[in-house]
């Protein structure tokens, strides 16, 4: 499988070289992230590929949230890193067996998930992000829960943070006490 490299200034690598031009050719790619990769490192990736911004239609109010941020030191002492997770699950017994695959963006600390649905931008944007592993569910049974190392695809990697985002990230407004 070919993979791409993802760097903390938003530069995507292919074979050792950065890929220039069209981006949409890797997203099948196997992803790799830099020892140094943070969510601010996703967001400069959308602005050198405007193309990969179109993938999901919630980034155009994610690059405004994200411009408006300060430059440095947008962390939170609530979570030590953020994961982007896989999970499989077989579903349906007793009833009509299914199986789903879904990907999940939260954060971690300590063995612990947290989600981060009432934190904002501002505050993850300088926290690191890992790659986590595959997880299989069986039959909704969660104490035995297999894990596995898994990789994950350019796409899977930009919808899976897209889509966690749409949900965990709350508007200032919403944030705002009476």
């Amino acid at each position: 499988m070919n993979t791409v490299t993802l760097k903390r200034d938003g530069t995507i690598l292919s074979d050792g070289k950065t890929v220039e031009t069209d981006p949409l050719v890797c997203l099948s790619y196997q992803v790799d992230l830099s020892e140094d990769y943070i969510l601010r490192s996703f967001f400069r990736m959308l602005e050198k590929h405007s193309l990969l911004a179109k993938l999901n239609v919630f980034f155009p109010s994610y690059m405004e949230q994200y411009q408006a941020c300060p430059d440095d030191n947008c962390i939170t002492e609530s979570i030590e890193h953020l994961e982007l997770r896989k999970t499989i699950e077989m579903i349906g017994f007793p009833g009509q067996p299914r199986l789903e695959i879904y990907n999940s963006f939260q954060g971690i600390r300590g063995d612990e998930t947290c989600e981060i649905r009432s934190l904002q931008i501002e505050s993850l944007l300088d926290m690191p992000i890992k790659l986590g592993r595959l997880k299989h569910i069986v039959f909704g049974d969660k104490v035995d829960i297999f894990e596995f190392d898994t990789v994950f695809t350019l796409f899977e990697f930009i919808e899976g943070i897209a889509w966690e985002l749409s949900f965990h990230v709350a508007p200032t407004e919403c944030a705002l006490r009476r």
